[in-house]
């Protein structure tokens, strides 16, 4: 009896804490749900001396409730290196979870469905990459952090979006390799004073002897299927509505979008501007649950909602299979060990640029 009055107890003060959060955001029936599995899953952590690393994307439910840490993919890799947790469970897409066991490689990390890809990482193989070096012989490799581990063990160095342009001042070079993300190639070079060249079009190589092509950028035709689909007619119609909106981009939208937003940066980097920086209202060119995340902590702001698409790959990580995944200890993410140091050694390299 006392143990069902605890367990009744939890569960209304979790249900109250979500509803306080998110009655604007989650239907009544669905917040009572969702409760119970909260509960459940925060029991289960404990069990399984379990941390679980949320991902800016996450719906608001899963982020704000059951969420150890949360944060951009690489920001979470390193937060879970300072804990004594035996299990990681990312609730992000599929090379997210790689990049954790990269730099975790004694911990089990754990995926809650093995449907969560993505566009971009998939867009890019390491045999392309092994190409790539082959046209551009002895130039310097930058790769996004959104790519797959294999990838990133062809790599000299990873960035993230936050410091692609420190990243790539630092090689000191004038010829970089810049994969997969085109449309950051592109905003990464408008600030470096570089152009992109694509191999298929135009399919330079160096000469005999020769170290660089002059200030350029060799950039791969991989985009983001949400980021990719803001436009500027976008950012129009809503000024026209809002004048006073502020308008922030994430650097995956083309340089167009990003030149006609008010502040372009990474997740971390948007939700920091909306913390700190007052404003009428704002729009986020990104992927939609992080507006309500927002939303969910932060009342006072105002954000309006611009939806092309949420990430379908994002989307596969549910509460429900959350629980599954620590019930069943499923689906473990697996690097091997070779792929893992070569893959290391680019993001101890970014990680020591800073």
């Amino acid at each position: 009896m006392e143990k069902m009055m605890e367990s009744t107890a939890t569960y209304q003060a979790t249900y109250e804490r979500m509803h306080s959060m998110m009655a604007k955001i989650v239907p009544e029936f669905e917040l009572r749900e969702k409760a119970k599995l909260v509960v459940e899953i925060n029991k289960l952590k404990r069990e399984r001396n379990a941390i679980i690393l949320g991902h800016n994307y996450m719906e608001p439910a899963l982020y704000h409730t059951v969420a150890d840490f949360t944060g951009d993919s690489l920001e979470l890799c390193r937060k879970a290196a300072t804990t004594q947790a035996d299990v990681l469970v990312f609730c992000g897409v599929e090379f997210m979870a790689e990049t954790a066991k990269i730099i975790n490689p004694s911990r089990q990390v754990l995926i809650p469905s093995k449907k969560a890809g993505c566009s971009l990482a998939q867009s890019i193989t390491a045999a392309d990459v092994r190409r790539l070096k082959a046209q551009y012989p002895g130039v310097p490799v930058v790769t996004y952090i959104n790519s797959y581990a294999d990838v990133k063990a062809e790599t000299d160095v990873c960035c993230t979006s936050s410091n692609a342009v420190k990243v790539v001042e630092a090689l000191g070079t004038d010829t970089v390799i810049f994969i997969p993300d085109e449309y950051l190639a592109q905003n990464v070079a408008r600030e470096t004073g570089k152009h992109v060249i694509f191999p298929e079009t135009d399919p330079r190589k160096l000469a005999q002897g020769q170290t660089a092509i002059d200030k350029v950028f060799v950039g791969w035709h991989g985009k983001c299927e949400v980021h990719e689909k803001f436009t500027v007619g976008d950012i129009e119609r809503v000024r026209r509505q809002f004048p006073d909106v502020v308008v922030l981009a994430h650097p995956e939208c083309s340089p167009e979008v990003t030149a006609a937003a008010d502040f372009a940066g990474s997740t971390s980097a948007m939700i920091k501007y909306v913390e700190t920086v007052k404003a009428p209202r704002y729009l986020l060119l990104t992927e939609c649950a992080m507006g309500d995340n927002i939303i969910a902590a932060h009342p006072d702001r105002e954000v309006l909602r611009l939806c092309s698409v949420r990430c379908p790959h994002m989307a596969q990580i549910t509460l429900e299979d959350t629980l599954a995944c620590l019930q069943e200890l499923r689906y473990e993410v697996v690097v091997p060990e070779d792929v893992r140091l070569r893959a290391k050694k680019a993001i101890d390299r970014m990680l020591a640029i800073g």
